[in-house]
């Protein structure tokens, strides 16, 4: 069982950034790749960044792509989103997952295990 905690989430105006981080319980963190996603009003939840456990191996979605960055930070236990050049197009509730997996990353979010209760991100033009 692994809980995850995310925070860092606001109103910004566009063009600015944030930082999400998503912390998680347990001792074996390096053990589960994570993922963040988002979900806006009356859309479904789409992936926007993953990692694997070990923190070599990372993907994208295409609209964030050189705007957003996922690290994590395994000693901590922690995951993070920095987020770049917002627009108002990011405005969604914001979610990271776990699955188990220290090699490899996934996006979809059927292949997540754990979720957090997410973060609200507010991009205001």
């Amino acid at each position: 069982q692994v809980q995850l905690v995310e925070s860092g989430g606001g109103l910004v105006q566009a063009g600015s950034s944030l930082r999400l981080s998503c912390a998680a319980s347990g001792r074996t963190f390096g053990s589960y790749a994570m993922g963040w996603f988002r979900q806006a009003p009356g859309k479904e939840r789409e992936f926007v960044a993953a990692i694997s456990g070990r923190g070599g191996n990372t993907d994208y979605a295409d609209s964030v792509k050189g705007r957003f960055t996922i690290s994590r930070d395994n000693a901590k236990n922690t995951v993070y989103l920095q987020m770049n050049s917002l627009k108002p197009e990011d405005t969604a509730v914001y979610y990271c997952a776990a699955r188990l997996s220290s090699i490899y990353y996934y996006i979809k979010p059927s292949e997540y295990d754990w979720w957090g209760q997410g973060t609200q991100v507010t991009v205001s033009s």
